[in-house]
């Protein structure tokens, strides 16, 4: 890999204000370049699009920005297939627009987490096309997982894993000469070999990728499949077909190896050694809150995706589980909770709240929208309202549901072309975001758009939004504002569960505050704790009791 750009000098002061334990409270917002905003009207969304919009981003509320990958790839995964990670791909941009984004952010008060993607890279990584070229004999091929095949003539893949996206986990090569070759590892897509962390090389390597991009002014990482990095000595067979199933309820022989913790020690001091706090994220799928910990312990990572809640569906009793485990779970590591109702990969709250529970966090049927909204809005009141830091993907703060009627031949989701994997309807979620009302792409460019957006978009423009007490947009930046301000919101390690609260409601203190949800169907007869704050939708507080509406969370100060 080669550095295009001169690297700052080590610890540059490209760096956002000394906040101590900032990433303990803090709203970070979910930007997926591609389609947030595009700079230059090629229907693509950019570097140069993302740094316009900054302003946006302060004025809601938010205190940091996560971008997904911008790194140099062909793209066979939506830029999670890296091919050179010290560049920038020319659709998003170049180094200059990455490090006046960075620059820009940081005089906002914003600051910015880059997506780091080390379980895999691109197949058109230098180290893999060498590995290939120079044939079986290749040193470089250490870097990667080749294995000979299983029977007479290797014809039969090495082990019997799976990829996540369907098919077998392994792919077959050609030596220089024509013949048969060696099988590679791919837990993703067959353009996405995964390395090999046992190789001291690729260790040594993603610590040199750590220095040039926090020189560079980055506030942290978050760490794409931080569970899969270590795989079970000597590749054991599994044993059973449709593996998916058991993601995230067993320990896998490749995700969720204990091995992945060095890892990770090592990559905190070097996080250390960088002034203003500098953090790393873990998207870690793993069986249990509990293990998930382990990965935030205080000599590893900051803070870990919550998965658990994402998954949860819109039930009192489900969503007090999870909140108890979670912080149950953080406490004896000292680390926040963490809380995120959508993100790239999984269907928009707003959709999956519009369906029945138990389809999971991929759904490819619109629902009711009224219901989903109503229950989306409530449900972003409660989880700002958690102590620890929360998770906003973007479009989310306009109410945008999924998109999903989308034309086959408009989607690019890989998985959507494999069979029994994914769902592969991830492109749902991913439409580009509306900006105004009127445009040939609703103000995302001054051209077209790389999927379509609905036309229903319009009413949920940013521009639509604006000044509507009643909207969505104004709802988060109300919410965001009382979370900054109110002294018993943000960061924490407790609540405390109110008694007496009807079935279907949850209600909780903290400091001078109180949050009441009712996740039935109907109005449910409540005590109203103090005066209203803010609520996801109209309440008549006349007296001290009140009836709160469906799908309805009032925040209250105490």
């Amino acid at each position: 890999m080669t550095q295009h750009l001169a690297a700052p000098a080590p610890h540059a002061t490209n760096a956002a204000p000394h906040t101590p334990d900032w990433w303990r409270s803090a709203v970070i917002y979910q930007v997926y370049p591609r389609s947030f905003a595009d700079g230059n009207g090629d229907g693509m969304g950019d570097l140069a699009g993302v740094r316009s919009r900054l302003p946006y981003l302060r004025d809601l509320g938010v205190d940091a920005v996560w971008l997904s990958p911008f790194y140099a790839s062909p793209q066979a995964d939506a830029g999670y297939d890296v091919s050179d990670y010290r560049a920038i791909d020319p659709m998003f941009g170049t180094l200059l627009d990455a490090d006046g984004l960075i620059r820009d952010a940081h005089a906002l008060g914003l600051r910015v987490i880059t997506d780091l993607v080390p379980n895999h890279s691109s197949d058109q990584h230098e180290w893999f096309k060498r590995a290939l070229a120079d044939g079986p004999a290749s040193p470089l091929r250490a870097r990667y997982h080749f294995r000979p095949g299983k029977g007479e003539d290797g014809e039969l893949p090495p082990n019997d894993w799976e990829s996540v996206f369907g098919g077998p986990a392994w792919t077959r090569t050609t030596n220089p000469d024509g013949t048969d070759g060696d099988w590679y590892l791919h837990l993703f897509a067959p353009e996405q070999p995964d390395f090999n962390w046992d190789h001291p090389a690729v260790a040594d390597e993603f610590r040199s990728i750590l220095r040039f991009w926090l020189d560079m002014g980055v506030d942290g990482f978050r760490i794409d499949v931080a569970h899969g990095l270590v795989k079970a000595e000597g590749l054991p067979d599994i044993g059973s077909h449709d593996q998916l199933k058991l993601l995230g309820n067993d320990v896998m022989p490749f995700f969720d190896q204990d091995g992945v913790h060095a890892i990770y020690r090592a990559w905190r001091k070097i996080l250390d050694e960088y002034p203003g706090e500098r953090i790393g994220v873990a998207e870690a799928w793993t069986p249990t809150v509990e293990r998930t910990a382990n990965y935030v312990r205080p000599d590893e990572l900051h803070q870990a995706f919550n998965f658990q809640y994402l998954g949860t569906h819109w039930d009192a009793d489900a969503l007090r589980d999870v909140i108890d485990v979670s912080l149950a779970a953080m406490r004896p590591v000292d680390a926040p909770a963490t809380w995120v109702l959508s993100n790239h990969d999984v269907t928009r709250h707003a959709t999956r709240f519009a369906n029945p529970p138990g389809l999971g966090t991929q759904i490819r049927t619109a629902g009711d929208r009224e219901l989903g909204l109503r229950r989306a809005r409530a449900a972003t009141l409660l989880m700002l309202a958690l102590p620890g830091s929360a998770y906003v993907y973007q479009g989310e703060e306009l109410g945008l549901p999924d998109v999903t009627d989308l034309p086959d031949e408009f989607r690019q989701d890989p998985s959507f072309f494999r069979a029994a994997g994914q769902d592969g309807f991830r492109d749902g979620c991913r439409v580009p975001i509306p900006w105004t009302a009127t445009g040939p792409s609703y103000g995302f460019g001054d051209g077209g758009s790389w999927l379509p957006q609905p036309t229903s978009w319009a009413g949920l423009s940013v521009e639509s939004q604006t000044g509507d007490p009643d909207s969505t947009l104004e709802l988060y930046r109300s919410a965001l504002a009382a979370r900054r301000s109110h002294p018993g919101l943000g960061a924490g390690t407790d609540v405390t569960w109110l008694p007496g609260t009807p079935p279907g409601v949850l209600a909780f203190a903290r400091d001078g505050f109180v949050c009441t949800a009712n996740t039935t169907a109907g109005p449910v007869r409540v005590t109203a704790p103090g005066r209203v704050l803010l609520s996801s939708a109209e309440v008549r507080v006349d007296a001290t009791e009140f009836d709160l509406p469906a799908d309805t969370t009032v925040w209250w100060s105490v």
